[in-house]
């Protein structure tokens, strides 16, 4: 069995054990933050495929993956969609109660769930998430309040530097990474 080159603050990791449900911004954290319009007025989004690997392992471990964002299109249904991820709400600013109806779906409570935001309406969410996480280009304001700031940017593998943390904390890295070497 191969060692993980990933190595992470142990204090990181234990604060981030008995997460069950990782919540996530879309804008600035699973894209880039930036808005292209096509001349008919649609919304681009461009989206990591580093970051959406690891949501699917997520859910391989048990963690539930959910999105609340304050947007909604075509685009962004497609992805989610592709992911299998089923637990999202869409155009919603007011993003705490969201994800507490979220959490009351899963049975679940706010000392299971993380969440990684980049901006004042995720800090509701993030102060209540027994973890929280930023993408190094988030609001000065969010990384101050986040356990965790990931060395990359918002749609660029922040995500996956989140999910692999979470995934190092509930003890199934290891398993996932040796499952892909055989």
């Amino acid at each position: 069995m191969r060692t993980p080159a990933l190595n992470i603050d142990p204090a990181l990791l234990l604060k981030a054990q008995g997460v069950r449900v990782a919540f996530f911004d879309v804008d600035g954290v699973l894209t880039d933050g930036g808005l292209l319009f096509t001349e008919s007025g649609e919304t681009i989004k461009r989206f990591s495929t580093l970051d959406g690997h690891g949501l699917k392992m997520l859910q391989k471990a048990g963690i539930t993956p959910a999105v609340i964002t304050g947007r909604d299109s075509a685009p962004l249904r497609t992805r989610l969609q592709a992911l299998g991820i089923s637990h999202v709400r869409y155009g919603t600013e007011d993003k705490a109660p969201a994800a507490q109806e979220i959490l009351n779906e899963l049975g679940l409570d706010w000392s299971q769930a993380a969440h990684m935001g980049d901006d004042w309406p995720d800090m509701a969410v993030m102060t209540r998430a027994a973890f929280a996480c930023a993408p190094s280009n988030a609001h000065i304001e969010v990384k101050a309040i986040a356990h965790f700031v990931t060395e990359r940017e918002g749609g660029h593998g922040a995500a996956r530097e989140f999910c692999d943390l979470l995934l190092v904390a509930s003890g199934r890295y290891a398993a996932l990474l040796q499952s892909y070497l055989v």
